[in-house]
C-alpha cells in the first residue's frame, strides 16, 4: 500500500483503515507520504509517531510524487487534490484505491461520484483544464468501483441515501470511529488542559468566509464566561490570532498536532466549542463517549462575507447534524441548545 496524505485529518484517518485492515489485509507492510510542503504535517507525522504506530506502517513525510509507485493498492485523502487527480490520469491500471476522510469534502466527494459530476471544489472557481481532469476523475473511480475497486472509508454517519447509492455503485463503504487512536493509552496524551472551555479555530476566518471582528466579538464573549483555550486552525491569519492572544480570559495555543491527539485527554468536566466543521465530528467520536461536551455552532447570517456562496454554506452547515448523528441521535434530531454571548447558537452532542 502508498498513502498520500496532504492534511493532519487525512494523515489521521490512513492510519485508522491501515490499523482496522481496511486497506490491505494480505500486505506486509504499508507506506504513508505526507507532504512536506503541507504546514504542521511534520508535527502531525511526529505526534502519530509518538503514540506508536500500527505495527507494519511506514510514515515519512516527503514530495507528493514519492507516494504513488507500483503497489497494487494506493490510499488518498483528497480526490479533489490535483497531485492525485494528475497521477489517476496517468496510471496505467491502478489495482485499488481506498479513499479516507478529507473533512466534509467527503461528502460533497461521495455525492458526486453516485451523481457523476466532476472531481471540482465547492470552494475554489475550476478552470477548463482542472474542470476536465476532474471529470475524467470521476470516471475513471466510477470505473473502479462497478469493478469492486474502490473503498471508501470514514468516520462520517453517511445518510442512508447516500451509503445505498454508494454501495449501488459498487463503492466498499466502511466505518470507523478512531478505534485505534482511542485504544492508544492516555499516558502518551499531551499536556494538561486546565481551562473548562476549549475552542477549536476555525479556517473559515483565514479563507475570509467569516468576518474576523465577528468572529472575534464570539469568542470575547465566551471568555466573559470563564477561561478559554484557543487552538488555532492550521490556516490560520497570524495577525488575526495575535489579536486573540489579547483577549482577556483567552490562552492561545500554537497550531501543530491534530485536535483529536491534543484534546484526547480532555474530562467531562470541559466542553469543546468549535464553528461547523469536521473537528466537531472527529471530537464527538472520541470525547463524548468520555462525557465531554461538544458543542459546533451555527454561523449567523451576518458573519458570511461575499465569498462564502449559497452552496458552500449549506455545504457547511451539515457539521451539525452530523455531529448529533455521531454522538447517536439521529440527523435532524433536535439537540439541546444553549446561547451564548455575542454569538451563534450551540448544538450540544454530548
Amino acid at each position: 500500500m502508498s498513502a498520500l496524505v496532504e492534511s493532519p485529518l487525512q494523515l489521521l484517518c490512513a492510519v485508522e483503515a491501515h490499523a482496522a485492515g481496511h486497506v490491505t489485509p494480505s500486505a506486509t507492510r504499508g507506506r504513508i507520504v505526507a507532504r512536506s510542503d503541507v504546514p504542521t504535517l511534520a508535527i502531525a507525522v511526529g505526534a502519530l509517531r509518538d503514540l506508536g504506530l500500527p505495527d507494519g506502517l511506514d510514515v515519512t513525510v516527503g514530495p507528493p510524487g514519492r507516494a504513488f509507485g507500483d503497489g497494487p493498492v494506493h490510499l488518498v485523502g483528497d480526490p479533489f487534490s490535483g497531485v492525485f487527480q494528475t497521477a489517476l490520469a496517468r496510471a496505467g491500471a491502478p489495482g485499488r484505491i481506498v479513499v479516507v476522510d478529507d473533512g466534509l469534502a467527503t461528502l460533497d466527494m461521495a455525492r458526486r461520484l453516485v451523481d457523476g459530476e466532476p472531481m471540482v471544489r465547492l470552494s475554489t472557481p475550476a478552470g477548463p483544464l482542472r474542470y476536465t481532469l476532474g471529470a475524467v476523475t470521476t470516471r475513471r473511480l466510477r470505473r473502479l468501483a462497478r469493478a469492486g475497486r474502490l473503498t471508501v472509508c470514514t468516520m462520517l454517519p453517511l445518510d442512508d441515501d447516500l451509503a445505498d447509492a454508494l454501495g449501488a455503485l459498487g463503492v466498499d463503504v466502511v466505518a470507523h470511529a478512531f478505534e485505534w487512536l482511542a485504544s492508544r493509552p492516555d499516558a502518551g496524551a499531551p499536556a494538561t488542559i486546565d481551562e473548562p472551555t476549549v475552542v477549536v479555530g476555525s479556517g473559515l476566518v483565514a479563507d475570509r468566509l467569516v468576518h474576523a471582528d465577528q468572529y472575534a466579538a464570539w469568542l470575547a464573549g465566551l471568555a466573559a464566561d470563564g477561561p478559554v483555550r484557543y487552538i488555532p486552525h492550521r490556516r490560520h491569519d497570524p495577525l488575526v490570532t495575535a489579536l486573540f492572544e489579547r483577549l482577556p480570559g483567552v490562552r492561545v495555543d500554537s497550531p501543530g498536532a491534530p485536535v483529536e491527539i491534543r484534546l484526547r485527554g480532555l474530562g467531562a468536566d470541559q466542553r469543546v466549542v468549535s464553528l461547523p466543521s469536521t473537528s466537531a465530528v472527529t471530537l464527538t467520536r472520541l470525547l463524548v463517549p468520555r462525557g465531554v461536551g461538544v458543542l459546533p455552532q451555527d454561523v449567523p447570517d451576518s458573519w458570511w462575507t461575499e465569498r462564502a456562496t449559497p452552496a458552500l454554506r449549506e455545504h457547511l452547515g451539515v457539521a451539525a447534524d452530523l455531529a448529533r448523528a455521531a454522538a447517536g441521535r439521529g440527523v435532524g434530531e433536535p439537540g439541546s441548545r444553549a446561547e451564548h454571548r455575542s454569538g451563534p447558537r450551540s448544538r450540544s452532542v454530548a
